[in-house]
C-alpha cells in the first residue's frame, strides 16, 4: 500500500521544429532541470484534495464521482481516461503540486504537469509497467485529443522520454542523444501568450498551403526534400499563404540538417547553434511569432555573446533560448536580462525524465 508518493516531471525547451509536430513533421527537443511536482498522502477520505500551492488554488476531486465528458480540466480529464486503461483511483490523496517552472512560458508546464499526474496515477492505482511511451501516448490523448487542441506531440514525447531527442511525429519514433549541451540560458517574457489561438491560426494556414501546392504538384511529398521546387510552389500560392508554406519547408529542412549533427559521435556546438538561428529567422519573419520584447532579448542576447538565440513555445509571448559555452558570457547574458526586467531569467542545463519517489 503507498502512504505517499512523489511525481516529479521536467521542463522541455524546443532547439528545433517549433510548429512542425503538428504538421507530422520532426522535431528534436530536450528537457531541462526545471520540474513539476506532485506530492500525495494518503487520506481517509475519497478525496483526492489538490492544494497548488504556486497559484494558492485548492480543488476537491471526489473519486466516486463520474468525470463529465465536456470537462476541461485535464487532471480530471486524465482520471476519465485512464479508466481505459484499468486505472481506477480507490483511495483519497491530499495533493500538493509545486514548480519551479515558469508558468504559460513556452516551457511545456502544462505538459509536465499532466505527465507527473499521471505516472502518479499510474504508479498508485494500476499494475502498468510504466514506460515512456505509455506516458506519452496517455499524456497527448488527455492534452490534445480528448479537447480537440491543436497542438502536437513534441511536449508529450520530449518529457516522457526524459532526453534530447529526436522524434518522428509521423511514426511516433524516438531517437534519444547523449550529447552533453551547452548552457541554456533561458529568458522569460512578460507577456503571457494565446497559445491555442496562435496555434489554430498558425496550424491552419500552413495545412491550407501544403494541401494547394499537392493539388497542383502531384509528386510535391513534404517528407522528399527531393521533390521540392520551393520557387514555383511559391509562385502559385496567395501572397498571404506563402510564408506558412515557406516556414514549414524550410525548418523541416534545418531540423533534418541539425539531426545529422546530433548522429554523429560529437556534437559541434558551433554549427548547431548555426541552424538554429535560421531556425529562428523563419519563426520570427515568417510566422511573425515574436514580441518586441522577444525580439530585444534575443538582440541582448546575441551582441554579449550567444552562439545562438531562439524564441522557444507557440510565440506571441513566452520564453527565448540562448547557448553559451562560456560561463562568463552565460552570466552576463544572465544580468543583462535582469537589467531590463524580464519575468524570470536562468542558466538550464539538460534535465532527465520523470520520476517517482514511493513511501520516502
Amino acid at each position: 500500500m503507498i502512504d505517499k508518493i512523489v511525481s516529479r516531471a521536467p521542463a522541455r525547451v524546443c532547439l528545433f521544429g517549433d510548429h512542425q509536430d503538428y504538421l507530422s513533421l520532426p522535431i528534436i527537443a530536450t528537457t531541462i532541470d526545471r520540474t513539476i511536482e506532485v506530492s500525495a498522502i494518503r487520506n481517509n477520505s475519497r478525496y483526492f484534495k489538490i492544494f497548488k500551492k504556486d497559484l494558492g488554488e485548492q480543488d476537491d476531486i471526489n473519486i466516486d464521482n463520474e468525470i463529465n465528458p465536456n470537462e476541461t480540466d485535464f487532471l480530471k480529464i486524465a482520471i476519465r481516461v485512464l479508466r481505459d486503461y484499468n486505472c481506477i483511483p480507490d483511495k483519497g490523496y491530499d495533493i500538493i503540486i509545486s514548480s519551479n517552472i515558469p508558468i504559460n512560458s513556452g516551457l511545456s508546464s502544462s505538459s509536465a504537469l499532466i505527465i507527473a499526474w499521471i505516472n502518479f496515477l499510474l504508479n498508485t492505482f494500476s499494475t502498468h509497467k510504466v514506460s515512456a511511451e505509455l506516458l506519452a501516448e496517455i499524456s497527448y490523448r488527455v492534452e490534445v485529443i480528448e479537447i480537440g487542441n491543436s497542438g502536437g506531440k513534441m511536449d508529450q514525447y520530449t518529457i516522457s522520454f526524459g532526453k534530447t531527442i529526436f522524434l518522428d511525429t509521423l511514426k511516433d519514433k524516438v531517437n534519444p542523444y547523449d550529447h552533453d549541451l551547452c548552457d541554456m540560458i533561458i529568458g522569460v517574457s512578460n507577456q503571457q501568450k494565446d497559445t491555442e489561438g496562435l496555434l489554430k491560426k498558425l496550424k491552419t494556414n500552413a495545412l491550407i498551403s501544403i494541401d494547394l501546392v499537392k493539388k497542383k504538384f502531384p509528386k510535391f511529398d513534404i517528407y522528399n526534400p527531393l521533390s521540392y521546387d520551393l520557387e514555383k510552389f511559391l509562385i502559385e500560392l496567395d501572397e498571404e499563404l506563402r510564408p506558412y508554406f515557406r516556414a514549414a519547408i524550410g525548418n523541416y529542412m534545418i531540423t533534418l540538417n541539425a539531426q545529422n549533427e546530433f548522429n554523429k559521435s560529437f556534437l559541434n556546438i558551433e554549427k548547431i547553434s548555426k541552424l538554429m538561428s535560421e531556425h529562428h529567422s523563419f519563426l520570427k519573419n515568417d510566422l511573425k511569432i515574436t514580441t518586441p520584447e522577444i525580439d530585444l532579448m534575443i538582440d541582448i542576447a546575441d551582441k554579449n555573446g550567444s552562439l545562438a538565440s531562439k524564441i522557444v513555445g507557440s510565440g506571441g509571448g513566452g520564453s527565448i533560448v540562448c547557448l553559451s559555452n562560456n560561463k562568463e558570457t552565460s552570466a552576463k547574458i544572465l544580468n543583462k536580462f535582469n537589467e531590463i526586467g524580464v519575468k524570470e531569467a536562468f542558466i538550464a542545463k539538460r534535465g532527465s525524465g520523470p520520476k517517482i519517489i514511493i513511501n520516502e
